[in-house]
């Protein structure tokens, strides 16, 4: 009987487990075990078990292209790493846009990750954030009236608090930049069927920012990441990519590109739409008029 190629041994042992999500060392322990008779040569040429299953997960992810070419209902997940590989049947070939599951089998919902990137924001970036709930926004342009029109997290980065008070002076007098004012709009996952939707959202809920970003759990599909490329750099938004396991290991993918200017006409639109939204603006105020920040008032 002809040996089946790694590859091929990859497709099936994903066929055999639908729907659910492996890493390339626990396919790669797998395939090892049920196909052992193919692997005995091999195995010889390494020091230890580790060291030869190292390596065939290596080649894993070197042929991760000839795998989804023998299996196209194989889907991947590149970002957050580890990379993660599950045979996804026709039946259920869409993808819920709301919920994944984590490596516990816990259910997380995009709601889910408001608080995780606020954390990730403050510990991190230093930032001070605020949510903006789309249900405060007022209703008077009719039911898509608002649509697209606010980020789901905005947030003050404040550069001057560590400066000279002299320095201060001059930035605040000379109209000087001491504030920088970011958005994110969040999607719990990005795939090729809601990419480019979810990009032109941020794209528009930040056009009012210094900084504008699109913030995912999740990136599926072999050209996601590559779409996701050529819309930063023609758009300037930029891309997160949150570990909702361990927030340290959350990644800047593709930084924003930094407005010098707010667009004060587009964000006071947002104010007299959606009292979250003006609440912020008021906190930003504060601190333009005092050179304070009141803590209690952020991160919630």
């Amino acid at each position: 009987m002809k040996k089946l190629s790694q590859p091929a041994k990859v497709a099936a042992f994903l066929q055999r487990n639908p729907e659910k999500k492996f890493t390339a060392r626990q396919i790669a322990e797998g395939i090892t075990m049920q196909y052992a008779s193919d692997y005995q040569h091999k195995k010889k040429k390494y020091a230890d078990e580790k060291a030869f299953i190292q390596q065939i997960v290596a080649e894993i992810g070197a042929h991760k292209d000839s795998i989804i070419k023998i299996c196209p209902e194989i889907e991947m997940q590149d970002k957050p790493r580890p990379r993660l590989f599950w045979y996804q049947p026709h039946e259920s070939q869409v993808i819920e846009p709301m919920v994944i599951e984590t490596h516990d089998a816990e259910r997380i919902s995009e709601a889910d990750l408001y608080p995780k990137l606020m954390a990730f924001l403050s510990q991190e970036l230093k930032l001070y954030c605020l949510r903006i709930d789309e249900k405060r926004s007022k209703n008077t342009r009719g039911s898509k009236g608002n649509q697209w029109l606010h980020p789901d997290i905005v947030a003050m980065q404040v550069m001057d608090q560590d400066w000279a008070e002299d320095v201060r002076q001059c930035v605040k007098l000379g109209s000087g930049q001491n504030v920088v004012l970011w958005s994110f709009e969040v999607k719990l996952e990005l795939n090729g069927s809601n990419v480019r939707e979810s990009f032109f959202q941020a794209v528009s809920n930040s056009s009012w920012a210094n900084e504008g970003y699109l913030v995912t759990a999740s990136i599926v599909g072999e050209h996601t990441e590559e779409e996701l490329r050529i819309l930063s750099a023609l758009h300037g938004i930029g891309v997160i990519v949150l570990n909702v396991h361990e927030l340290s290991e959350s990644e800047i993918l593709l930084p924003a590109k930094r407005k010098t200017e707010m667009d004060w006409q587009s964000a006071n639109r947002i104010v007299e739409q959606n009292s979250d939204f003006a609440r912020f603006i008021e906190y930003v105020a504060i601190y333009y008029q005092s050179g304070k920040v009141i803590k209690e008032n952020w991160n919630k």
